[in-house]
């Protein structure tokens, strides 16, 4: 969710505080048209192909939600911040899509079920990602998937998750598991850049 100049104090950064601003990182607030468009291409590879229930959390100001909602689904959104909420209920005003103030590891949408579940940037900066990954894979109707975009960033004191990591904790509770190696598109962040940044799609068996 962190500017990524700013990766390394992420979790105890005020969300509250960076929601004004959170949008000015090219991959955050999607302006640049090339930057929109290649998110767009991505999470429609990503997502189900028929319209669905998606699950966005740690959604921050709602961009990714609002590419999804293009697509045709429904959206609930929740991240932490009401500040990132209201930001993302007005970015999404009219759209199939409802926001809600809570903790992404334990989303308050009670017995509600998906048909995938969407994080970025989020699993890195939980202290126990594990039984996270599997209260997610609970929140899935049968035939959802998970889909999470994570990374390493930095490279004096790099901080963030290894792809194979993630892959490992995942190895129990999936059947099929898809690695898109994100690094080498720089449209994606508006730069080249040189730390490893990935996206898993993991739908359980």
């Amino acid at each position: 969710m962190a500017n990524h100049s700013d990766e390394t104090t992420a979790p105890g950064i005020d969300w509250d505080a960076q929601a004004a601003v959170f949008d000015d990182e090219p991959d955050h607030g999607l302006r640049d048209a090339d930057v929109r468009r290649a998110w767009a291409a991505r999470l429609a590879s990503w997502l189900p192909a028929r319209a669905g229930d998606v699950l966005d959390l740690g959604c921050g100001t709602g961009s990714l939600s609002l590419l999804a909602a293009e697509r045709g689904h429904r959206v609930t959104g929740v991240d932490l911040s009401p500040a990132m909420v209201a930001l993302a209920r007005a970015k999404l005003a009219g759209r199939d899509a409802v926001f809600l103030t809570g903790d992404a590891a334990a989303p308050p949408v009670g017995e509600q079920r998906f048909d995938a579940v969407l994080v970025r940037h989020v699993l890195w900066t939980l202290p126990d990602p594990g039984p996270v990954l599997r209260h997610w894979r609970e929140l899935l109707r049968p035939g959802g998937r998970l889909v999470l975009v994570e990374g390493v960033w930095g490279t004096v004191d790099p901080v963030g998750m290894a792809a194979d990591r993630l892959t490992s904790l995942l190895a129990p509770l999936a059947g099929e598991v898809r690695v898109e190696r994100l690094s080498d598109d720089p449209s994606l962040w508006g730069r080249e850049v040189a730390d490893e940044r990935y996206a898993v799609v993991a739908v359980p068996g």
